[in-house]
């Protein structure tokens, strides 16, 4: 979420069919279009053009629910780890993630081979470090990268709700990407839309464009296996949505976690859905338990 005026934005899944139209049909469905374009809508707290997607998505949106915490069986085996993280050369291996403690370690599932860990400096610190774990054949844990990254202004809570400025602490799956721009090779399902627009300035004045170019959706309070701009909220409004890892703007979110362009390109490589990845996010002392 970033930050311009209160509260989360609604938008409804629009990847229809189009229907064939002709004559005055067709010019009502012209004007329609347009409007529809010129009509900010507010998502992850900034004024942003509604889900008309022109461009299409890159794989088939899926309007059925999926587990919050992705497990089960995969048909296809798990996606082969790297010997070095993005960004990198071969990174630190231990047997548990550095920063994790025991209580978030077991909410990890077990079939999560990538666990992108999300790290607030403070509590009230919108300031945080974003690495990309993965688990090897043998169990040990690799650290890619450590990026530098954005969170809300007012910092972490267990408890978000909509328009507190907060990030939630948690640990939620990563199942669906897009954006403004082309799919720069996502190994996530990628929607493109020019409903990922962003416009205004931030807290500290900088400006928003660009922000929605990349994003990956933080299945928190969303229905797993639509765009990130499908806006139902399956725990209700008031506990706000639309928590995204986008492009970094320069300064504090609504309630996202944001990287640099280029970081985002990396990452959206990066995640396999057949490692099952997960965000483990907060605040280092929440995220120690």
């Amino acid at each position: 979420m970033l930050p311009t005026r209160s509260g989360h934005g609604r938008h409804r899944a629009a990847h229809r069919a189009p229907r064939r139209a002709s004559g005055r049909t067709a010019a009502l469905a012209g004007v329609t279009a347009v409007l529809a374009l010129a009509t900010a809508a507010a998502w992850c707290g900034v004024g942003s053009i509604g889900p008309v997607d022109v461009f299409g998505p890159r794989s088939q949106d899926r309007a059925d629910s999926v587990p919050a915490v992705i497990g089960g069986d995969d048909p296809r085996p798990p996606a082969p780890v790297a010997d070095t993280a993005p960004g990198q050369g071969p990174g630190r291996e231990s047997a548990s993630i550095a920063g994790l403690g025991p209580a978030t370690l077991a909410s990890i599932p077990t079939a999560s081979r990538q666990v992108l860990l999300a790290s607030g400096r403070a509590k009230d610190s919108s300031d945080s470090t974003v690495t990309l774990w993965t688990r090897a054949a043998d169990g040990r844990w690799r650290a890619g990268s450590a990026w530098p990254a954005h969170n809300a202004l007012r910092g972490w809570t267990g408890t978000h709700h909509e328009g507190d400025l907060h990030s939630p602490v948690g640990i939620f799956t990563l199942s669906d990407a897009g954006g403004f721009k082309a799919d720069p090779g996502s190994g996530l399902p990628y929607h493109r839309s020019q409903g990922f627009t962003a416009g205004g300035t931030g807290f500290r004045g900088e400006a928003l464009g660009g922000s929605f170019d990349y994003v990956i959706a933080i299945d928190y309070n969303r229905v797993p296996g639509s765009s990130p701009l499908d806006g139902r909220q399956p725990l209700g409004s008031p506990r706000g949505g639309g928590i995204w890892i986008h492009v970094d703007h320069g300064g504090p979110t609504h309630g996202c976690v944001s990287l640099s362009a280029a970081h985002m390109v990396d990452l959206l490589r990066a995640l396999d859905p057949r490692s099952h990845p997960v965000i483990a996010m907060g605040d280092g002392a929440s995220l120690a338990r």
